[in-house]
């Protein structure tokens, strides 16, 4: 399948930006270029980042939370993903370069918040702990990984929970990581979505 190229207006009107720092992550040509990365796989059936920031949007729109956390989300949707295209990909893997981390640095040039930040950075931690528990057996690792992470967003965890189930919650991603974090985790509200 093609790579779709649209033009700016063009994903302006699919993404509906609603604040001066969604249009100025749009006009940003780092982060315009990539929006177009991927192509249909498993997880992602809807191939390019844009249409799945777009997915993530949707899950938002149908939470009852603050105006603050809705900002929150929206902000990490937008550059959780849009730089895979520039993650490093050869062995070994170079753990600066995770497409996660490249997300995190292109934030740190609009805000400094810290929360948006670590949400951003850690947007796939839940994954990679349960990933490392049920797929790996590497239970000791996973549960320094896990240790750090209640540390990490200790007091933020139902906001961290509300974004993994938004983006969890798209194309045909496993629901058992979700699975497993809404039964271990204490103190969240569960949602449906």
């Amino acid at each position: 399948m093609e790579k779709i190229l649209l033009t700016q207006e063009h994903v302006i009107d699919l993404l509906r930006p609603e604040t001066a720092l969604e249009v100025a992550f749009i006009e940003h040509p780092d982060f315009f270029e990539g929006l177009f990365w991927g192509k249909p796989r498993f997880g992602h059936p809807e191939g390019q980042v844009l249409y799945h920031i777009r997915e993530v949007l949707d899950n938002i729109e149908l939470l009852n939370i603050s105006d603050q956390d809705r900002d929150y989300l929206r902000t990490v949707t937008f550059v959780h993903d849009t730089f895979k295209y520039k993650e490093h990909r050869g062995h070994p893997r170079d753990w600066t370069k995770h497409h996660a981390v490249l997300a995190k640095e292109f934030l740190e040039q609009f805000t400094d918040n810290q929360l948006l930040l670590d949400l951003t950075q850690y947007h796939d931690e839940a994954y990679h702990i349960w990933q490392n528990l049920f797929l790996f057996q590497r239970v000791e690792r996973a549960n320094e990984r896990l240790e750090q992470f209640l540390h990490r967003f200790e007091g933020n965890m139902q906001l961290y929970y509300l974004f993994f189930k938004c983006d969890t919650s798209t194309g045909d991603k496993n629901p058992a990581p979700m699975k497993w974090f809404e039964k271990t985790m204490k103190n969240i509200n569960i949602v449906d979505l």
